[in-house]
């Protein structure tokens, strides 16, 4: 799996990521699972087209020590389709401004 992960969180870096997350994302159904959506005008090709399949997201991990961030465009209502696909360079380039906000918001030194 293509992924960015921040590890060895301190304990409060790890309760202010969560918080940021909360305030930021949708959760996902599990704890710790959050939903990163990507904006209409940045779908690519393999997601354009496929509107009735969005929106698209990212996943979003949280734990004790670290977050990590899939770089795997999903559909939230189906798993296998052609718009399932890995981020083109605009979709990495709005997770890491996502994650720059998020660090600088969160003041995160790890």
């Amino acid at each position: 799996m293509r992924q960015i992960v921040i590890d060895e969180l301190s304990p409060m870096e790890r309760d202010n990521i969560e918080s940021y997350l909360k305030r930021s994302l949708k959760q996902g159904a599990m704890i710790g699972l959050y939903w990163l959506e990507l904006p209409a005008d940045l779908l690519a090709e393999a997601q354009q087209g496929h509107e009735d399949h969005g929106p698209f997201f990212l996943g979003v991990e949280l734990d004790n020590q670290s977050v990590t961030f899939e770089l795997l465009v999903r559909s939230q209502s189906n798993l296998h389709c052609s718009c399932i696909a890995h981020t083109s360079s605009s979709q990495r380039q709005f997770v890491l401004n996502f994650i720059d906000r998020m660090v600088k918001e969160e003041m995160i030194s790890a």
